[in-house]
């Protein structure tokens, strides 16, 4: 097995936008954005948020346990974004997609967790943050962004049954929309 070390940084959404403006994207292109919910641990399980030392547990989650080559892109929880697997790099978080798609991974269990309230709202914004920085950064379309349940070699309802995919893509194109305004505000 030959593992792709981790990254292991968290970033307030502005600072992920400035940290994906420095990367070069000339080794993996992604085409598009899969979105999962990480299940366990829920947001219950995890009332602070995520910790670097969360983030290590993962690694040797992927690596030792599952003898995967990489995980996911980014774990986003309701305080930061996460980047786990470089994101000039092919992960792996979904059967069909790994070489296609950066995988986002929403701390929670969005199958009987709030993804309009409380806790899991403020996922939810970060996780539209991180979309819309890497569809402006990759030129990608936020309407080709997809559920991890969409993969047609998976069997289980990821993110959860209250993440309505209409519903995120329309914040993406939205926020996207409101960024491109201000970068021709007259000041």
């Amino acid at each position: 097995m030959n593992w792709k070390p981790i990254v292991g940084l968290s970033f307030s959404p502005a600072d992920f936008e400035k940290y994906c403006h420095s990367l070069v994207w000339n080794a993996w292109r992604p085409s598009f954005i899969a979105l999962h919910n990480t299940g366990s641990p829920t947001l219950a399980q995890r009332p602070k948020g995520l910790t670097l030392q969360h983030i290590k547990n993962l690694e040797s989650y992927y690596r030792d346990t599952n003898k995967w080559s990489a995980g996911p892109h980014l774990f986003i929880d309701d305080r930061q974004i996460w980047v786990f697997t470089p994101l000039t790099m092919s992960g792996v978080h979904s059967p069909s997609w790994n070489k296609l798609a950066l995988g986002f991974e929403m701390v929670g269990d969005y199958s009987t967790e709030s993804f309009s309230s409380g806790r899991g709202l403020e996922v939810r914004k970060n996780a539209v943050a991180a979309i819309a920085t890497l569809c402006g950064v990759l030129g990608l379309d936020p309407h080709t962004l997809k559920l991890h349940k969409e993969d047609p070699k998976t069997t289980h309802a990821c993110p959860g049954k209250n993440v309505i995919k209409n519903e995120v893509i329309a914040e993406v194109v939205q926020l996207m929309h409101e960024r491109h305004l201000g970068e021709h505000a007259i000041t």
